[in-house]
Protein backbone atom coordinates (compact mmCIF):
# COMPACT_ATOMS: atom_id res chain seq x y z
CA UNK A 1 0.00 0.00 0.00
CA UNK A 2 3.01 2.69 0.65
CA UNK A 3 3.93 1.74 -2.36
CA UNK A 4 0.90 3.28 -4.15
CA UNK A 5 1.34 6.67 -3.10
CA UNK A 6 4.61 7.18 -5.44
CA UNK A 7 2.29 5.83 -8.20
CA UNK A 8 -0.88 7.91 -7.24
CA UNK A 9 -0.93 10.26 -4.32
CA UNK A 10 -4.54 10.61 -4.25
CA UNK A 11 -5.75 7.42 -4.75
CA UNK A 12 -3.27 6.25 -1.89
CA UNK A 13 -5.27 8.49 0.20
CA UNK A 14 -8.35 6.97 -0.98
CA UNK A 15 -7.17 3.53 -0.24
CA UNK A 16 -5.56 4.39 3.50
CA UNK A 17 -8.99 5.86 4.49
CA UNK A 18 -11.11 3.13 3.09
CA UNK A 19 -8.16 0.98 5.52
CA UNK A 20 -8.76 3.63 8.83
CA UNK A 21 -12.02 3.58 8.39
CA UNK A 22 -15.73 1.74 7.69
CA UNK A 23 -15.62 2.09 4.06
CA UNK A 24 -20.06 0.99 3.39
CA UNK A 25 -20.83 4.56 3.22
CA UNK A 26 -18.84 4.88 -0.25
CA UNK A 27 -20.67 2.23 -1.37
CA UNK A 28 -17.85 0.54 -3.45
CA UNK A 29 -18.48 -2.78 -5.26
CA UNK A 30 -15.53 -5.36 -6.14
CA UNK A 31 -15.77 -3.39 -9.77
CA UNK A 32 -13.49 -0.46 -10.70
CA UNK A 33 -12.89 1.65 -13.87
CA UNK A 34 -9.46 1.17 -15.28
CA UNK A 35 -8.23 3.40 -17.97
CA UNK A 36 -7.08 0.78 -21.22
CA UNK A 37 -5.91 2.60 -24.26
CA UNK A 38 -7.50 5.55 -23.26
CA UNK A 39 -10.84 4.43 -22.36
CA UNK A 40 -12.06 3.64 -19.66
CA UNK A 41 -13.60 -0.18 -18.53
CA UNK A 42 -15.22 -1.83 -15.64
CA UNK A 43 -12.82 -4.54 -14.30
CA UNK A 44 -14.29 -7.04 -11.48
CA UNK A 45 -12.02 -7.81 -8.66
CA UNK A 46 -13.57 -11.37 -8.30
CA UNK A 47 -16.22 -12.90 -10.20
CA UNK A 48 -19.55 -11.60 -9.86
CA UNK A 49 -17.61 -8.07 -7.93
CA UNK A 50 -20.04 -5.78 -9.09
CA UNK A 51 -22.35 -7.51 -7.10
CA UNK A 52 -20.38 -7.50 -3.77
CA UNK A 53 -20.22 -4.64 -1.60
CA UNK A 54 -16.95 -3.41 0.26
CA UNK A 55 -17.81 -3.84 4.00
CA UNK A 56 -15.89 -3.23 7.03
CA UNK A 57 -14.89 -7.21 6.56
CA UNK A 58 -14.11 -7.49 3.37
CA UNK A 59 -11.86 -3.86 2.74
CA UNK A 60 -8.71 -5.28 3.09
CA UNK A 61 -9.26 -7.92 1.08
CA UNK A 62 -10.47 -4.90 -1.79
CA UNK A 63 -7.28 -2.52 -1.30
CA UNK A 64 -5.02 -6.03 -2.03
CA UNK A 65 -6.68 -6.84 -5.12
CA UNK A 66 -6.44 -3.05 -6.06
CA UNK A 67 -3.20 -2.80 -5.53
CA UNK A 68 -2.42 -6.07 -7.49
CA UNK A 69 -4.45 -4.53 -10.61
CA UNK A 70 -2.21 -1.78 -10.68
CA UNK A 71 1.06 -2.99 -9.97
CA UNK A 72 0.61 -6.43 -11.44
CA UNK A 73 -2.62 -7.30 -13.93
CA UNK A 74 -2.68 -3.79 -15.44
CA UNK A 75 0.52 -4.52 -16.99
CA UNK A 76 0.57 -8.57 -17.83
CA UNK A 77 -0.56 -8.55 -20.95
CA UNK A 78 2.08 -5.75 -22.26
CA UNK A 79 4.94 -7.82 -20.34
CA UNK A 80 3.71 -11.10 -22.22
CA UNK A 81 3.79 -9.25 -25.47
CA UNK A 82 7.45 -8.24 -24.75
CA UNK A 83 8.70 -11.75 -23.38
CA UNK A 84 7.37 -13.05 -26.79
CA UNK A 85 9.20 -10.83 -28.76
CA UNK A 86 12.49 -10.39 -26.87
CA UNK A 87 11.80 -14.54 -27.20
CA UNK A 88 12.33 -14.34 -31.26
CA UNK A 89 15.51 -12.63 -30.57
CA UNK A 90 17.24 -14.46 -27.95
CA UNK A 91 16.23 -17.80 -26.82
CA UNK A 92 15.27 -17.56 -22.94
CA UNK A 93 17.12 -20.36 -22.28
CA UNK A 94 20.01 -18.16 -22.43
CA UNK A 95 19.07 -15.78 -20.48
CA UNK A 96 18.78 -18.15 -17.88
CA UNK A 97 22.44 -18.03 -17.43
CA UNK A 98 22.41 -14.74 -15.64
CA UNK A 99 20.60 -13.46 -13.17
CA UNK A 100 18.81 -10.04 -13.42
CA UNK A 101 22.02 -7.98 -12.12
CA UNK A 102 24.93 -9.96 -13.80
CA UNK A 103 22.83 -9.84 -17.30
CA UNK A 104 22.43 -6.10 -16.75
CA UNK A 105 26.02 -5.23 -16.11
CA UNK A 106 27.59 -7.85 -18.74
CA UNK A 107 24.74 -5.73 -21.30
CA UNK A 108 25.81 -2.62 -20.05
CA UNK A 109 29.37 -2.75 -18.26
CA UNK A 110 30.71 -1.07 -15.68
CA UNK A 111 30.87 2.84 -15.81
CA UNK A 112 32.27 5.17 -13.62
CA UNK A 113 30.26 6.14 -11.45
CA UNK A 114 30.76 9.71 -9.21
CA UNK A 115 29.46 9.54 -5.82
CA UNK A 116 29.75 13.17 -4.92
CA UNK A 117 27.00 13.28 -7.74
CA UNK A 118 24.80 10.28 -5.86
CA UNK A 119 25.30 11.55 -2.63
CA UNK A 120 24.62 15.68 -3.78
CA UNK A 121 21.17 14.34 -5.70
CA UNK A 122 20.34 11.76 -2.50
CA UNK A 123 17.24 12.55 -0.73
CA UNK A 124 16.57 11.17 2.90
CA UNK A 125 12.89 10.15 4.72
CA UNK A 126 13.80 9.40 8.80
CA UNK A 127 17.25 10.25 8.51
CA UNK A 128 18.80 13.13 7.88
CA UNK A 129 22.39 13.34 6.17
CA UNK A 130 24.77 14.01 9.80
CA UNK A 131 23.26 10.94 10.99
CA UNK A 132 25.75 8.30 11.70
CA UNK A 133 24.22 5.56 9.71
CA UNK A 134 24.04 7.83 6.55
CA UNK A 135 27.91 8.98 7.20
CA UNK A 136 28.69 4.85 7.20
CA UNK A 137 26.87 4.37 4.53
CA UNK A 138 27.98 6.52 2.06
CA UNK A 139 31.18 5.75 3.59
CA UNK A 140 30.90 2.29 2.54
CA UNK A 141 30.25 3.02 -0.91
CA UNK A 142 33.50 4.94 -1.05
CA UNK A 143 35.28 1.88 -0.52
CA UNK A 144 33.78 -0.01 -2.90
CA UNK A 145 34.76 -0.44 -6.26
CA UNK A 146 32.62 0.54 -9.71
CA UNK A 147 31.43 -3.26 -9.88
CA UNK A 148 29.87 -2.94 -6.31
CA UNK A 149 28.88 0.47 -6.59
CA UNK A 150 26.64 -0.56 -9.81
CA UNK A 151 25.10 -3.48 -7.96
CA UNK A 152 24.52 -1.02 -5.53
CA UNK A 153 22.85 1.08 -7.91
CA UNK A 154 21.17 -1.82 -9.34
CA UNK A 155 19.80 -3.33 -6.19
CA UNK A 156 18.03 0.16 -5.25
CA UNK A 157 17.29 1.30 -8.24
CA UNK A 158 16.66 -1.59 -11.26
CA UNK A 159 19.78 -0.68 -12.92
CA UNK A 160 23.15 -0.29 -12.55
CA UNK A 161 23.38 2.96 -15.30
CA UNK A 162 23.34 6.30 -14.71
CA UNK A 163 21.55 9.04 -16.78
CA UNK A 164 23.84 10.78 -18.90
CA UNK A 165 23.45 13.83 -17.23
CA UNK A 166 24.01 12.15 -13.52
CA UNK A 167 22.07 11.14 -10.76
CA UNK A 168 19.54 14.69 -10.38
CA UNK A 169 17.83 12.96 -13.31
CA UNK A 170 17.18 9.61 -12.34
CA UNK A 171 14.05 8.25 -13.15
CA UNK A 172 11.17 5.99 -11.13
CA UNK A 173 8.33 4.50 -12.48
CA UNK A 174 6.57 7.02 -12.99
CA UNK A 175 8.60 9.86 -13.83
CA UNK A 176 11.84 11.63 -11.67
CA UNK A 177 12.57 10.67 -8.88
CA UNK A 178 15.70 10.61 -7.09
CA UNK A 179 17.93 8.02 -4.69
CA UNK A 180 16.12 7.82 -1.67
CA UNK A 181 17.28 6.45 1.80
CA UNK A 182 14.39 5.78 4.61
CA UNK A 183 14.73 4.98 7.89
CA UNK A 184 12.47 1.43 8.02
CA UNK A 185 12.96 -2.07 8.92
CA UNK A 186 14.30 -3.98 12.30
CA UNK A 187 18.45 -3.92 13.13
CA UNK A 188 17.85 -7.73 12.45
CA UNK A 189 16.63 -7.53 9.32
CA UNK A 190 18.63 -6.51 5.72
CA UNK A 191 17.85 -3.87 3.54
CA UNK A 192 15.22 -3.45 1.11
CA UNK A 193 14.71 -1.73 -2.52
CA UNK A 194 11.81 -0.46 -3.69
CA UNK A 195 13.37 0.06 -7.23
CA UNK A 196 10.14 1.70 -8.63
CA UNK A 197 10.50 4.53 -7.20
CA UNK A 198 14.74 4.25 -6.56
CA UNK A 199 13.97 3.97 -2.76
CA UNK A 200 16.42 1.91 -0.53
CA UNK A 201 14.99 0.94 3.38
CA UNK A 202 17.78 1.02 5.86
CA UNK A 203 17.36 0.00 9.13
CA UNK A 204 19.59 1.97 11.73
CA UNK A 205 22.30 -0.50 12.39
CA UNK A 206 23.89 0.21 15.62
CA UNK A 207 27.59 0.48 14.13
CA UNK A 208 29.58 0.11 10.78
CA UNK A 209 30.25 -3.45 10.77
CA UNK A 210 27.05 -4.01 10.81
CA UNK A 211 25.63 -1.75 8.33
CA UNK A 212 28.69 -3.29 6.29
CA UNK A 213 27.88 -6.85 6.51
CA UNK A 214 24.15 -5.84 6.01
CA UNK A 215 24.55 -3.61 3.02
CA UNK A 216 26.95 -6.43 1.20
CA UNK A 217 24.80 -9.27 1.94
CA UNK A 218 21.84 -7.54 0.72
CA UNK A 219 23.53 -6.30 -2.50
CA UNK A 220 25.25 -9.28 -3.49
CA UNK A 221 22.18 -11.77 -2.44
CA UNK A 222 19.60 -9.83 -3.82
CA UNK A 223 18.00 -12.64 -6.17
CA UNK A 224 17.76 -15.06 -3.39
CA UNK A 225 16.29 -13.56 -0.31
CA UNK A 226 14.25 -11.51 -2.02
CA UNK A 227 15.02 -7.71 -0.80
CA UNK A 228 13.52 -6.17 -3.88
CA UNK A 229 10.00 -4.89 -4.54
Amino acid sequence: LADMEYVDAEYHKSLVWIKDNDPECLELTFQVDNKVLGKYVSIELIPGGKDIKVTEENKLDYIERIINLRFVLGVEDQMSSFLKGFEDVVPISYIKLFDEVDLELLISGVGSIDLKDWKDNTEYSGYTPTDNIIIWFWRLVLSWGDEMRSRLLQFATGTSRVPFNGFAELHGSVGPRKFMIAKSGDTDSLPRAHTCFNKLDLPEYSDFAQLEWALTTAVLGSVGYGGVD
